[in-house]
């Protein structure tokens, strides 16, 4: 079962691998306390989270530490729930990459407020900005992120504004030796 049928209540499909139906598992047991609309909410969020953070291709200690601070945070779960979560989230974005990102974007818009969006925007940022480069992938990523989920351009602009510093894009390069 992908997250995305596990985001949307659905059950593992017919000849289902064993170990996919563990992480379910793993990720039902961790949430069990959490109201269900609420949980898949937060799987979204946390694949969303999980989804920029590999934008480079590399997870850092301090995005995965950010993701899951900020899991906690949002979620309202305590910090073990969380690595649980942010584990499951960042091997789900790694294993589905490209073939669930847009329709998890579209799952997290249909059930997320404004207020939501933009927070989870925020938290885009924060997890990107955690190992102090935003490298121009996850900028782009966070950016393909904000228009799946219809947030206005400006919005996008004024939360990427909050961690300019990081842009590596903006940063000043010393010139190579030779």
């Amino acid at each position: 079962m992908s997250l995305l049928d596990w985001i949307r209540g659905g059950t593992a499909r017919d000849g289902a691998d064993v170990n996919e139906i563990e992480v379910v598992r793993r990720i039902t047991a961790a949430l069990d306390q959490m109201d269900p609309d609420r949980a898949r909410f937060l799987a979204a969020f946390a694949y969303l989270l999980g989804r920029v953070a590999s934008a480079d291709h590399a997870i850092s200690d301090a995005e995965t530490r950010a993701m899951e601070r900020i899991v906690a945070e949002q979620g309202r779960l305590t910090p073990a729930q969380a690595v649980i979560v942010v584990q499951i989230a960042k091997t789900e974005s790694l294993l589905f990459r490209g073939t669930e990102d847009f329709r998890v974007a579209q799952e997290f818009r249909q059930v997320a407020t404004q207020d939501e969006k933009q927070a989870l925007l925020r938290c885009l940022f924060a997890v990107s900005a955690s190992d102090e480069s935003v490298v121009v992938a996850e900028d782009n990523e966070i950016r393909r992120i904000s228009m799946e989920l219809r947030i206005p351009h400006a919005d996008f602009i004024g939360a990427r504004q909050q961690v300019r510093e990081h842009l590596a894009v903006l940063k000043k390069t010393e010139p190579a030796d030779g």
